[in-house]
C-alpha cells in the first residue's frame, strides 16, 4: 500500500464558473486558474501522483502548456488514474477535505463524490469528501480563495 497527500488552492474571482469535483455550483464568483479551476480534483491528482512517487501535477500537466488552457480537471483526474493504473496502481481509498467560506459545499457533496469516483473507475464508498470553513480566518476565511486537501490509498 501507498499513501499519498494532495493540497491546492485558488484565488476567487474572475468570469470562470465555480467548479469543485466536476461540479458547477452556483456563486458569485469564480476561480482564477489555467485550466477550470478545480481545486479539489487538483489536490487528488498530486495525491495519486505522490503516492504513485511520480512528479506532481504542475509537471505532468504544466500551466505554460497551451493544451491544458481552460482544460477539464476531471479529465485530467481521468488521465491521472490511467497513469497511475499503468504504473500498476489502484485506488482503495480516497478522503478529501474542501476548505471555503463560501459557497455551501453541503448540497454538493453527492454530486461531487459520484463524479469523483466515476472518473476513478470506483464505487463511491472509496470517495469521501468533507468540507469545512475557517471560521473567516486566512485566505479561504476572508473569501479570497479555496483550498483542497486530498489522501489517498494506493494498491501496489
Amino acid at each position: 500500500m501507498r499513501i499519498g497527500h494532495g493540497y491546492d488552492a485558488h484565488r476567487l474571482g474572475g468570469d470562470r464558473p465555480f467548479v469543485i469535483g466536476g461540479v458547477k455550483i452556483p456563486y458569485d464568483r469564480g476561480i482564477f486558474a489555467h485550466s477550470d479551476g478545480d481545486t479539489l480534483a487538483h489536490a487528488i491528482i498530486d495525491a495519486f501522483f505522490g503516492a504513485a512517487g511520480m512528479r506532481d501535477i504542475g509537471a505532468q500537466y504544466p500551466d505554460s502548456a497551451a493544451a491544458y488552457d481552460n482544460a477539464d480537471s476531471m479529465g485530467l483526474l481521468r488521465d491521472a488514474v490511467l497513469k497511475i493504473n499503468k504504473d500498476g496502481f489502484t485506488l482503495e481509498y480516497l478522503d478529501c477535505t474542501v476548505i471555503a467560506q463560501a459557497p455551501k459545499m453541503g448540497p454538493h457533496i453527492t454530486a461531487i463524490r459520484e463524479n469523483i469516483a466515476r472518473a476513478c473507475g470506483v464505487e463511491i464508498s472509496r470517495v469521501n469528501v468533507k468540507a469545512t470553513t475557517e471560521e473567516k480566518m486566512g485566505f479561504t476565511g476572508n473569501g479570497e480563495g479555496i483550498a483542497a486537501h486530498a489522501v489517498c490509498l494506493l494498491n501496489e
